[in-house]
Order: structure tokens, then C-alpha cells, then sequence
């Protein structure tokens, strides 16, 4: 039996050799873990690593012997030859890794009003799921939007395909076990107890690598790049991957017991592990759910509305204005507690400046719309990306608001920071993504339009009135409790015993679960119309133009 003649000169990279054989050695040091670890929840752990190490090391080989003998080109009659498989792959994670986090954090918000829904199951404890919403939404959710759309606008901005062959998918899929992992472990109770970086050590260490292969992926797309500009979206894109890097780098150095442990110690401790926790946390926002998906506003609003930035000049303004002074505001989440009053000081004043850049990036994001404004009647899908803007402007109002002290000494651990944190992450993160999603899944599958621009209307509609209800409830409630927990009798003595603040939240939690419902419900709808959309056989038969965008001025 001959050999076909694509195979015959056909040798395996040094790439795929090498990855081969990285999770081989990988799948053989997991099992060995395994059979040693210290907990049952490890060895689950460990077993899953083995398990994901053994299927990339068949799926490696079996890709190279049914690849075609020379790489694909990098273009095609003069044309890039975009790699979209990567994109397609995180598009779809993140619209289902969504279900499950609005779901998991529609539980929460009924347990809160009725504690009876935890069924007295460790692993459906509030303190297990309330992490495994905040992962779910940010990092499941956002974190695949954002991989699938700076994969997708540095290649149509660069007109260059995406660096590394094996790189991408590696990027993709690993960050999704990373997703498995975490999640998984929060159930387990395996967690380091750092707010938004909840994973143990093993799964800091896989990220990081990932991670790494997603910045070298990312920047080796720009320097190939055939166009001489970096567009705008790219350096919000590269902040936000090299920004996340270093915090995840300095909040996680933490020392293992044992490699067959998953428990470990965080080398910083008392003020100095607080003051690193929110500077971590604080940019974690600032970078990961502000900077990165402010890149996905300054394409995906002129590729929409096609027309250019409103102003090239006050992007690049904002863009180094916004990275200067986020940095900096971390200290706010730590008014009145043992940190030095002057980095609570710098923080707060660090925030209130920072209302200026935001507001910045706000405006040219809404004035991108100057004459065709109308197109908001009957573009749904723009419709919400601007509502989205609105909310970043509105959120970026609030937070430098919460930031000085004399307000934070009423909304600090009440539920405004939860009202606040959710204007931010349902009507900005949430919203952005979902005008995003909508306008990738017809350009990546090659479709016409979307199923239904009405069921997309209905998702705007369902979802903006699920917003409303929950943040409202929330500032109502927030301030509720602030006021009772600061009232006094006559006699000095606190006028409210904790129990009866408890007791006067539950009518707002019973409305923050249905607003929570509802945006649920219009994420349903979303799912269903992008399934339609990709099992229609409506192609589009002309390429779509190239976005609008303007040189630097």
C-alpha cells in the first residue's frame, strides 16, 4: 500500500514536535500527581490535566496527518488569509460559558432573597457559587469575547493572518480548560481566597502560559502586519493582555506546600497583600473589563455604523490618559481600613481623574454616530452598543463618585458597590460583547445578516428592562443599608441590629432576581437567534468591506 502524495514529503514541525511533546510529558506528570495528590478534589484535578494533555497530543498528530504537506499561505491572490477557526471556536465558548454564568448568578441572586435554594449542598453554598458567577461572567464570558474579537479586528486591522499556526488554538482551547479548571475547583472548594483570582497555584501556572503564548500570538500579528498603522482597537488590545499579565504575575506569587498540594501561601501578607489584591482587583476591572473592551467600541461602532472615529486625535488622548491613571486607583477599595491614609488619598484622587479620560472615551464613542443617528430606529444591534457606551459613561460617573471617602463611608460594603459593579458589567461589558457577537457570527459563518433583527429588538428591550430593575433595586437598597447601619438612638447605642437590615433587603433582592431573570431570558433569545443565523443557508455571496478607519492624525 502506497502512501498518498500529499504525505510524502511531508515532515511535522518543530511546533507541533515540540507541543506533542510537552503534553506528553505534561499528561505523564498529571497522572503521577494524581496517584500521590493529597485530596480527592486534586486528584480530579490532575486526572482532568492528564486527560486534556492525552486528547491535544492525538489531536496534534492526528491535524498534521490530515494537514496538507506546505503551510497555509499567508495570502491568496494577493488577499490575507484570515484564520477565523480560532475566533469561530472562542465566539461560541463565550456565548455558552454566558448562559451558564447568568444562570449560576440568577441562583445566587435567589438564594440571597431565599436561602432555602442552597439545598444544603456544600457545593451549591452561596460562598462557592458567588465565585463561580463573578469567573463565569468576567473570564468565561468576557475573556472569550475578547480573545475572539482582538483575534479577529488585529487581523482585519493588519490585514495580516494570525501569528503561529498551532499558537491560536492553543490559546483558545487553553484558556477554556483554564475556564474548566477554575470553575471546577470553586464547586470543589479549591480556592486561594483572593477576590476575581480565586484559582489555587496549578491553575495560575497554566494561565500564565497561555497567556504568554497569547501576547506573543497577538503581537506577532502586528509586526507582520501589511499595513504601516496600528489601529487604535490594537493598543487597547495589547494594554489590556500586557497589563493583565503583570497583575496576574504579582497578586499570584504565592509558594505551593507541595506540587502534590493544591494548597499554597501567597508570598505578600497583612496591608501589603490588601494594597496588591486591589491593585490587582481594580485594574483587573480597568484592563480586562474596561481597556479590552473599549478596543471592541472603537471597531466594532464605525465597522457598524460605518463611518470613522469621531476623532482619531482624543482616542489616542484617551487611550494614554486611560492607562496612566487607572494604575493608580486600586487604594479606593480600602478607605477606612489599616492601609496608610495617603495611598487611600492617592487612590481616591487618582479615581476622580479619572472620570475625565472615561468621559473621553464616551463621547467619541457616541459622537462616531454624528449624522446617523437615525440608523438607531432600525439597527438594533447598534442600539445596544451605544446603550452600552451610556453605561460606561454612567458607571465611569459613579465609581470616581464612590471613590471619595465621605460617600464611601455610606456605600462601602453595601449593595450600591453591587448596583454600581452591575451597571457596569450588564449594561457596559455585557451589552458591548453582545453588540459584538452579533455583528462576528454572520461575517465569520458567511451569512447575509442575522436570523432576526426583531429577536434581536426583543433582547434589547428584555434585557435593558432586567438592567433597570436590578441596579435600581440595588442603589435603593444599598443606601437603605448604609443609613441604617450608621443610625444611633439617643442613647448612643446602633438603633438596628444586623438582622433587621437583612430583613429590610429582601423585597429589593426579590426584584434584583427578577431583573437578573430577564436579562437571562433575553440571553436565551440571543443564543437562539445566532443558532438560526449559522444553521440558515442565507450566504453571503460579496466579501464584506474593509471597516472604516482613519491614519493617525
Amino acid at each position: 500500500m502506497t502512501r498518498p502524495e500529499s504525505l510524502t514529503h511531508k515532515s511535522m514541525t518543530l511546533g507541533e514536535a515540540g507541543a506533542a511533546l510537552a503534553f506528553g510529558l505534561l499528561a505523564f506528570l498529571s497522572l503521577l500527581i494524581a496517584a500521590k495528590a493529597h485530596t480527592s478534589e486534586y486528584a480530579f484535578h490532575a486526572y482532568l490535566f492528564a486527560a486534556g494533555s492525552i486528547a491535544a497530543v492525538f489531536a496534534i498528530i492526528d491535524r498534521y496527518y490530515n494537514r496538507p504537506a506546505e503551510k497555509a499561505p499567508l495570502t491568496i491572490d494577493g488577499k490575507p488569509n484570515y484564520n477565523m477557526g480560532p475566533v469561530k471556536v472562542a465566539t461560541v465558548a463565550a456565548m455558552l460559558w454566558g448562559i451558564a454564568g447568568f444562570t449560576i448568578g440568577l441562583l445566587a441572586a435567589l438564594q440571597l432573597a431565599f436561602p432555602v435554594l442552597n439545598f444544603d449542598l456544600s457545593w451549591l453554598s452561596f460562598g462557592r457559587i458567588r465565585p463561580l458567577h463573578t469567573s463565569a461572567v468576567i473570564f468565561a464570558f468576557g475573556g472569550n469575547v475578547l480573545i475572539a474579537t482582538s483575534f479577529y479586528v488585529v487581523q482585519r486591522t493588519c490585514r495580516a493572518r494570525l501569528a503561529g499556526d498551532l499558537a491560536p488554538w492553543f490559546v483558545v482551547l487553553g484558556y477554556n480548560f483554564f475556564i474548566l479548571i477554575a470553575g471546577t475547583g470553586y464547586l470543589l472548594g479549591i480556592t486561594q481566597s483572593k477576590e476575581y483570582a480565586e484559582p489555587e497555584w496549578y491553575a495560575d501556572l497554566w494561565l500564565t502560559v497561555v497567556w504568554v503564548v497569547y501576547f506573543l500570538v497577538f503581537l506577532g500579528t502586528i509586526i507582520r502586519r501589511s499595513e504601516p498603522h496600528i489601529y487604535v482597537a490594537n493598543w487597547f488590545y495589547i494594554a489590556f493582555i500586557l497589563t493583565i499579565a503583570v497583575l496576574h504575575l504579582g497578586n499570584n506569587a504565592a509558594i505551593p506546600v507541595s506540587i502534590f498540594s493544591p494548597k499554597s501561601y501567597i508570598v505578600w501578607s497583612g496591608v501589603q497583600d490588601a494594597m496588591v489584591q486591589w491593585w490587582y482587583g481594580h485594574n483587573a476591572v480597568g484592563f480586562f473589563l474596561t481597556a479590552g473592551f473599549l478596543a471592541i467600541m472603537y471597531y466594532f461602532i464605525p465597522k457598524r455604523v460605518e463611518r470613522p472615529v469621531y476623532s482619531y486625535r482624543l482616542s489616542i488622548i484617551h487611550f494614554w490618559a486611560l492607562i496612566f491613571l487607572y494604575i493608580w486607583a486600586g487604594p479606593h477599595h480600602l478607605h477606612y481600613t489599616a492601609l496608610p491614609d495617603w495611598a487611600q488619598t492617592l487612590g481616591m484622587t487618582f479615581s476622580v481623574m479619572l472620570w475625565m479620560p472615561s468621559w473621553g472615551g464616551m463621547i467619541n464613542g457616541l459622537m462616531t454616530l454624528s449624522g446617523a443617528w437615525d440608523k438607531l430606529r432600525t439597527d438594533p444591534v447598534l442600539r445596544m452598543m451605544v446603550v452600552s457606551v451610556a453605561f460606561y459613561g454612567m458607571s465611569t460617573f459613579e465609581g470616581p463618585l464612590m471613590s471619595i471617602k465621605a460617600v464611601n463611608s455610606l456605600s462601602h460594603y453595601t449593595d450600591w458597590t453591587i448596583g454600581h459593579v452591575h451597571s457596569g458589567a450588564l449594561g457596559w461589558v455585557a451589552f458591548v460583547s453582545f453588540g459584538a457577537v452579533y455583528c462576528l457570527v454572520p461575517w465569520l459563518w458567511n451569512r447575509k445578516g442575522l436570523y432576526s433583527l426583531k429577536l434581536v429588538n426583543w433582547h434589547f428591550w428584555i434585557s435593558t428592562i432586567g438592567i433597570v430593575l436590578y441596579i435600581s433595586a440595588m442603589w435603593v437598597s444599598g443606601i437603605l443599608q448604609g443609613l441604617m447601619w450608621r443610625a444611633y438612638t439617643n442613647l448612643g447605642f446602633l438603633e438596628y441590629s444586623f438582622i433587621e437590615t437583612v430583613e429590610a433587603m429582601h423585597p429589593f433582592y426579590v426584584i434584583r432576581a427578577l431583573g437578573g431573570a430577564l436579562f437571562l431570558i433575553g440571553s436565551c433569545l440571543m443564543v437562539f437567534n445566532l443558532w438560526m443565523t449559522v444553521r440558515s443557508g442565507d450566504t453571503e455571496i460579496t466579501t464584506q468591506s474593509e471597516p472604516s478607519l482613519v491614519p493617525a492624525e
